[in-house]
């Protein structure tokens, strides 16, 4: 390919500093000034004064990365990405099988994905600082019951397969009284969706059963003997239209649950899944302005009928009221979700794909359901004029209602079709030796009709007729779907452009301070390495196309396997999981296979740690295993008596331990080795949870310490932006013994994984997403930031993000006891304040806290997490010294604010904290009845900032400060009210007038 863009080659420049200078937050002389404030005299000593010298490297020296170059500059990594990216080809990519070709209004790829206000948030917990961005997805939710004919939506899942999933495991949850443990699923069902389904109905114990849904002599036998859901694609995959309603009412009839699997945007024209008897409809988002990208990401959807709210998995996004009575968005029901229910929630999900739910919404916004209908209409329409050209040269298209697919039979000749079509510069879906399929997208051309046509044969002149859509009455929609006036306001650039701004100012991103997040690592994402994302190379590959024309994308996926293998200390790598619950669940699929695969059936134990993360007991109860707690010591470490205990207990069915090193309460446990020893001993696994992985790098490494798999959060640890909930990356490093139970692919265009020191290997497990690399778009954020940062870069890294959590912690622990501390009184990367004492004293919540902080300028830390009434605080590398002492002022200040409400001089139910966070329009209100002023209600710390200033030498600018006070849209959501009164829809414009 060409990439006039990008064709200038600066390899080689070297500016006047590196770039891991300028990843790190802090000049020099501040890192100096910090190090010295929590006690080392230079920045490698707190690694080997933190971490324990079991954990390093044997002589306490740095990893080895043989195949990780060191550090270039910007220019010469962009010159490298250019290369890498010259070496895809992109063809007019007809392939189909749930990606397609479509059309990013630049009004949104500038306004959002190319925007770090939406793509540097995080998943808003709290709610009051992203109501923005919580609209939108409420927009998305709105979209997608209106489309689908169901009553509720999430707000994304991770894939069009994942979400097939969901639903199957959904169907079984809701229908416990029904004793059969058979799924049935349609015969004509897309390949990667298939897998992905049978690989969690394996884990979950559940047989899949296929039959011809379209022909009741096929379906009907396997119904009658029972089955608790069906799985019907509409349409399916070889791209007929049919009608599902007979199968579904015989699955009622069995006390079963009809799930459909959807093409959102011919939702448009078809009747909906919801008037033809479903109770649950899943699909992808990715038609709606989302680029194939090689696999993704994109936002999956699932959809319910009323009664199956409880249920649904993921993110739901509902209307609730503010402390002021103004509708206010919020996350509910969070009692279903992992970081609550742990191993009983509804799935293990936690980073889903917001990020493109929000480009899918806006897409929605921007075209209206007229623009859609029209898309849509010119869809299928074309692809009849096609398909009525190549009929009328000879070939055999199959007689069947369609919306977008061709289905072609060829006899022998699909291959000759198929060579003639990609001659001309297209690709389309080699089926088998029979059969070819072509699915046309919105940006298919007139020209392009014709010139495909000839290419196959076909008639042109019969292309330039009307076509014949000869869909069936009863599959041809009449209900009117989008009526909210949201979808009908913004079709002017002006318009659009300036809906989201407002939107954007609802929110807080990096762009607008710390988000100190615990076990979240919220840092830097630098424009360097999020250009090559949105070049057509990477963002229009489709991911089934031919491995010749995915060179460049291999090449780059090669380089990140190996990268991460050596720095991990592992064998092998999977790039397929989209997120880290995917990566946890991937990771203890292959444990629970290889056991399998040993004969050692009864091993379906999994221990893990009372700390753990949520996703560890979800991602263990979804791959198949029972969930047995650890305890832990008062000093936060695994207690390895009790470990012991359990061990015995189940004597020959431990599967696995899951650790998370560091642990989550912030420190670096000693006996992780011993911990490690004893699960080895007793016949299990050791699986890792990377999460924490950004304390470690280019230290040590979890092969090391006795891990036999791990994943990692390439939106954590490896420079990809949260995108306020997505996308992730998830990837799983694994030992040798390991390889042969990650995941494959049936349609995998390389199955030859790099071993850490020379070889291949091949993953032939089930497939865990639907694309064989996951979300291959992305990548390249990781690839320029491991290119940039070189090993001395990652670890600078890693020891300012050691160095800056021990400065907080040793500026906050007089005042905030600092509840976990390691080897010589520190803390790893994150640190965790118990303000458990301070509400004993004055009555004022770690809630309050972090609704204060809003006031001040602040994201929240973790609330919460590992403990309840703590706030675990994770700065990473990527702030700076004014920021951390901005951040440690605040609290400072917070703390003398509830000793005010101890000592009376402010009543427990009225005073700055439990009033937080202050939006505008209590600053201007008419009447203020509070015993504080409205200065310290609306602009604390003001003072604060400026003598901090002045002690600093820096200059003082009241005005500055105050025109970067970032302002709550509203007061403090009412949780409870939004459960009890569940509204996931958009509201209607009058709800929001004064």
């Amino acid at each position: 390919m060409t990439m006039t863009d990008h064709t200038e080659d600066r390899r080689g420049l070297k500016g006047p500093r590196p770039f891991s200078s300028r990843h790190v937050g802090s000049i020099d002389k501040d890192l100096q000034y910090i190090a010295h404030t929590v006690g080392v005299t230079d920045f490698e000593q707190i690694i080997h004064d933190a971490i324990p010298a079991s954990v390093l490297n044997t002589d306490g020296s740095s990893v080895g990365t043989p195949s990780l170059p060191p550090a270039v500059d910007e220019a010469t990594a962009r010159a490298e990405l250019v290369e890498i990216a010259s070496g895809n080809r992109v063809t007019r990519a007809l392939i189909g099988r749930g990606y397609y070709g479509t059309l990013t209004p630049p009004v949104i790829r500038r306004n959002i994905l190319e925007n770090p206000s939406w793509y540097t948030a995080y998943t808003p917990y709290q709610p009051e600082i992203s109501q923005g961005r919580l609209e939108m997805l409420t927009i998305y939710q709105q979209l997608i019951t209106d489309l689908t004919g169901l009553a509720l939506a999430n707000s994304s899942l991770l894939d069009e397969a994942t979400a097939a999933s969901e639903g199957m495991l959904l169907a079984r949850r809701a229908t416990r009284k029904v004793k059969s443990n058979r799924f049935v699923v349609h015969t004509h069902l897309f390949d990667q969706v298939r897998d992905v389904v049978l690989g969690h109905a394996e884990a979950a114990g559940i047989e899949v059963v296929e039959a011809d849904l379209r022909d009741p002599a096929s379906w009907r036998p396997e119904v009658d003997a029972g089955c608790f859901g069906i799985l019907a694609p509409y349409p399916d995959s070889t791209g007929a239209l049919w009608n599902p309603s007979e199968v579904f009412d015989a699955v009622h009839e069995a006390g079963g649950i009809a799930i459909a699997q959807c093409d959102l945007l011919a939702l448009t024209l078809m009747t909906p899944p919801g008037e033809l008897g479903a109770d649950v409809a899943v699909g992808s988002s990715q038609r709606f302005g989302v680029p194939m990208g090689n696999g993704g990401p994109h936002a999956a959807y699932m959809s319910v009928r009323s009664g199956l709210e409880r249920q649904i998995p993921g993110r739901l996004v509902g209307v609730s009221t503010d402390a002021d009575g103004n509708p206010a968005y919020r996350l509910a029901l969070q009692t279903r979700e992992q970081h609550i229910r742990r191993d009983k929630a509804t799935s293990n999900i936690c980073t889903a794909q917001v990020l493109l739910a929000v480009v899918a919404a806006a897409y929605a916004v921007w075209h209206g359901p007229e623009g859609l209908t029209q898309i849509a209409t010119q869809i299928t329409d074309r692809a009849h004029q096609l398909a009525d050209g190549l009929r009328a040269g000879g070939l055999h298209v199959t007689d069947q209602p369609f919306f977008d697919t061709i289905h072609i039979s060829a006899r022998g000749a699909a291959k000759e079709l198929w060579n003639r079509a990609r001659e001309g510069g297209y690709t389309l879906d080699l089926v088998d030796d029979d059969t070819v399929q072509i699915s046309v997208d919105e940006t298919v051309t007139d020209d392009e009709l014709h010139e495909l046509t000839q290419l196959l044969g076909g008639d042109i002149d019969t292309v330039d007729g009307t076509p014949v859509n000869a869909w069936p009455e009863d599959l041809r929609r009449t209900s009117s779907f989008m009526t909210h006036p949201v979808f009908s306001s913004y079709h002017t650039e002006t318009a659009m452009m300036r809906y989201l701004k407002r939107l954007a100012d609802r929110d807080y991103g990096l762009d607008r301070g710390m988000i100190p997040l615990g076990s979240c690592t919220m840092k830097l994402n630098a424009a360097a390495e999020m250009e090559a994302m949105t070049w057509p190379a990477f963002s229009q590959m489709h991911p089934f196309a031919p491995v010749e024309d995915q060179a460049g994308s291999l090449r780059l996926i090669r380089d990140l396997e190996i990268w991460l293998a050596e720095l991990t200390g592992y064998d092998t790598v999977s790039l397929q999981p989209n997120a880290g619950s995917q990566g946890e669940y991937t990771g203890l699929a292959a444990i629970r296979s290889y056991h399998i695969s040993r004969g050692d059936t009864e091993r379906n134990v999994c221990l893990v740690p009372a700390s753990a993360h949520g996703t560890n007991a979800a991602s263990a109860a979804l791959a198949g295993l029972k969930v047995v707690v650890v305890k832990s010591n008062d000093d936060g470490t695994i207690d390895r008596d009790d470990l012991a205990a359990k061990i015995a207990a189940n004597e020959g069915r431990i599967a696995a331990i899951m650790i998370t090193y560091p642990s989550t309460h912030g420190v670096y446990e000693d006996g992780v080795r011993q911990v490690c020893d004893m699960v080895h001993d007793a016949g299990g696994q050791v699986y890792i949870d990377g999460a924490n992985f950004n304390a470690l790098v280019g230290w040590g490494q979890f092969g090391h310490i006795g891990g036999d798999v791990s994943h990692l959060n390439l939106h954590k640890t490896f420079a990809i932006p949260h995108g306020g909930g997505g996308p992730g990356v998830g990837p799983v490093a694994a030992k040798a013994h390991l390889a042969p139970f990650l995941p494959g692919h049936p349609l995998n265009p390389r199955n030859g994984h790099p071993l850490n020191n020379g070889g291949t290997v091949t993953h032939d497990g089930h497939a865990v997403s639907a694309a064989p690399f996951g979300s291959v778009s992305v990548l390249p954020i990781s690839w320029a930031y491991l290119r940039l940062m070189g090993l001395e870069g990652l670890q600078f890294a890693t020891e300012v993000a050691v160095l800056n959590a021990n400065y907080i912690a040793h500026r906050l622990h007089d005042a905030i006891p600092i509840l976990y501390t390691g080897q010589n009184g520190y803390v790893a990367h994150e640190c965790i304040l118990d303000l458990r004492p301070l509400t004993a004293q004055t009555g004022i919540t770690v809630d309050d806290v972090a609704k204060r902080l809003i006031d001040y300028g602040f994201h929240a830390p973790t609330m919460s997490f590992p403990v309840a009434g703590t706030l675990m605080v994770e700065p990473t590398e990527s702030e700076d010294l004014a920021e951390l002492d901005r951040f440690c002022d605040a609290m400072l200040a917070i703390v003398d604010e509830a000793r005010m409400v101890q000592s009376g001089h402010w009543p427990a139910d009225d005073n700055p904290l439990v009033n937080a966070p202050h939006p505008a329009a209590r600053l201007v209100a008419d009447e203020w009845n509070h015993p504080y002023s409205r200065e310290l209600g609306c602009y604390p710390g003001m003072r604060l900032g400026v003598q901090r200033d002045q002690e600093r030498g820096l200059d003082v600018n009241v005005v500055t400060r105050i025109q970067a006070k970032y302002w709550p849209p509203v007061g403090r959501v009412d949780n409870t009210y939004g459960d009890r009164h569940l509204v996931c829809t958009c509201p209607p414009p009058e709800a929001f007038e004064d």
